[in-house]
């Protein structure tokens, strides 16, 4: 076996127990909150040891901010325009309403201080392409403002819904409902043309 061989291998070893331990702490996190996250949990939940663990982690704060990363590589997926839009909005406020504490470091993140750019690197790409998309509105309309107030209203609004508006409807009827009610507010205030 050549050295490239066992290297590729190894790689794939390093990326599947890489990938194992995030998925095990988004569950724990999802079951218990951050607070109740440790390394010696995550590595059980995991199928590691704990070296094994501190390998692929300095520690339980370099652990959280790949979970917030993944998380932010979760809620993109929403602005992409592969999928149609009303596929994009239902993802978000799925995404949000299934993982309420993971929500709630990427909203602390969002809130904090400091260039969003640095913990949302597609933030000017979003401000550019709605801007193009408001180009045709009749007045002008602020797309960095408007990008602030639609993200907030999708990564909050959910779990407003969900925890004290109508906590008697499934996630479904609410992603249908937050859906149907994001693509009207997009086409009437943007007048956006269906994709």
């Amino acid at each position: 076996m050549t050295n490239t061989a066992a290297s590729q291998r190894r790689n794939k070893g390093f990326d599947a127990t890489h990938q194992a331990i995030i998925a095990a702490t988004v569950r724990l996190i999802s079951e218990k909150g951050v607070q109740a996250l440790s390394i010696a949990a995550v590595a059980r939940a995991a199928g590691v040891d704990r070296k094994t663990l501190y390998y692929h982690f300095a520690d339980r704060d370099a652990l959280i901010k790949t979970v917030k990363d993944w998380s932010s590589e979760q809620l993109t997926r929403g602005f992409t325009a592969k999928t149609p839009r009303a596929g994009r909005t239902a993802h978000i406020s799925r995404f949000v309403l299934e993982n309420p504490d993971l929500i709630k470091l990427w909203i602390e993140d969002f809130l904090s201080p400091g260039d969003i750019r640095t913990r949302y690197p597609q933030w000017d790409g979003l401000v550019k392409g709605m801007a193009a998309n408001l180009a045709h509105h009749d007045e002008k309309v602020d797309a960095e403002v408007y990008c602030t107030i639609m993200l907030t209203a999708a990564f909050i609004a959910p779990r407003v819904y969900k925890n004290s508006v109508r906590p008697d409807l499934s996630i479904e009827a609410i992603v249908e409902r937050f859906k149907k009610e994001q693509m009207r507010v997009l086409e009437m205030d943007a007048r956006l043309p269906d994709e």
